[in-house]
């Protein structure tokens, strides 16, 4: 009989496969880059086309990110460790924040030289038809390894291969501009070629700015949308023996989602009852979102947003139990004492295997013995075979 496997393990195989498929992917999108890189050059220096070369420029910039996203998908996709007990995803992100920077500065460069040339004047030559050729393949590739690596990004859910794909849909995007711009300039709009390349330059740094600036608010722990936080709030209320809900917090780490949440549920029930409920709502937030991580959850016996929380100054079991010996002597040997905090009070449970009658823990003697104590709230006790 096979041996069921275990969730630390079922992650590392997860890891394995997903590691194994964002390589894949990256290494073939990096040869089609170099390849296309290298066409485009040559044709737009042999043709004259500085939009094509710019394009070019473009497409070696792919090259330079999936060098970026191997590496960073290798470390990324590590295990957690001692030092890293969430996982390593963070360096992800990382590396999409220097994707995008990359994007920024390749495109601020671009755009200001070529807005230079195009203010200064005296573009005269007009590009030939390989050109039009280039840029068509480069379209057509593009567009490939655009919905080829989005799907692998979305199945392994990382948001750097998503990102990778979407640079190289800007080299598409790029690619017909260039078309647009040579057929322009065959038509005598001779400056359309310049203008074309400040074009291109411009979406490199719009898709650049987008990546980084997603990266930074996922580093500095930007929570769910205000939609999918109160979802998730009305899945906890909705749980049976949940009271309220007031406090949810969440963040990110790749594409998984961290959540801590407060639970507010009945006083007297036992702390196994509170986990048990806590479980289910676990249960369902992950039903409504798969993509949630970890989810730490605290069951409050009282909601203290409404009021000051319960002081931590009030006494200990063992405090409470020497309190009861100083004034009625030591507790019976079989007997259980349950506390409730609550209300900055401490509310008394007492049990006892022996009639009421034949011991001095009755409600009445400790309620005496207790009263002028400002932390006691109230006492009850229960008596087996009694009342």
């Amino acid at each position: 009989m096979q041996q069921p496997i275990s969730p630390a393990q079922q992650h590392r195989d997860n890891l394995a496969v997903e590691m194994k498929e964002a390589s894949r992917v990256t290494i073939i999108g990096m040869i089609l880059d170099a390849v296309l890189g290298i066409i485009k050059v040559i044709a737009g220096a042999l043709f004259h086309s500085q939009a094509l070369i710019v394009d070019g420029i473009h497409s070696f910039t792919d090259v330079a990110s999936d060098l970026v996203v191997l590496g960073v998908m290798k470390v990324s996709r590590q295990e957690p460790d001692e030092d890293h007990p969430y996982g390593h995803q963070r360096i992800e992100t990382f590396g999409t924040l220097v994707l995008g920077s990359i994007l920024i500065a390749v495109g601020a460069a671009l755009a200001w030289e070529n807005t230079l040339r195009l203010i200064e004047g005296g573009v005269e030559t007009v590009p030939g038809w390989p050109v039009l050729v280039a840029a068509a393949a480069s379209v057509v590739g593009k567009e490939w390894i655009y919905r080829y690596t989005r799907q692998v990004g979305l199945a392994i859910r990382s948001d750097l291969i998503i990102a990778n794909a979407w640079h190289s849909r800007t080299d598409a995007f790029s690619s017909v501009v260039v078309v647009v711009s040579t057929a322009g300039a065959m038509l005598g709009l001779v400056w359309l070629d310049v203008f074309a390349a400040v074009i291109i330059a411009g979406i490199i740094i719009h898709i650049g700015w987008k990546f980084t600036w997603d990266s930074v608010k996922e580093l500095v722990d930007t929570g769910l949308s205000p939609e999918d936080t109160e979802m998730l709030k009305s899945i906890a209320r909705d749980t049976d023996g949940v009271r309220n809900v007031h406090e949810l917090r969440s963040r990110r780490m790749g594409h998984d989602i961290l959540l801590d949440i407060h639970l507010v549920v009945r006083p007297e029930i036992s702390v196994s009852e509170g986990h048990q409920i806590g479980m289910q709502v676990v249960s369902g937030m992950r039903d409504a979102l798969d993509n949630i991580r970890d989810i730490n959850f605290h069951i409050d016996a009282e909601n203290d947003e409404d009021q000051p929380p319960t002081s931590e100054r009030l006494p200990s079991r063992e405090d409470i139990r020497a309190i009861l010996a100083r004034h009625l002597g030591e507790l019976p040997q079989h007997s259980r004492l349950r506390l409730h905090y609550l209300k900055n009070k401490v509310h008394l449970e007492l049990f006892l295997d022996e009639p009421e009658t034949k011991t001095p823990f009755t409600s009445e003697n400790i309620r005496d013995q207790l009263r002028d104590y400002p932390w006691f709230g109230s006492i009850r006790v229960w008596v087996a075979g009694g009342p």
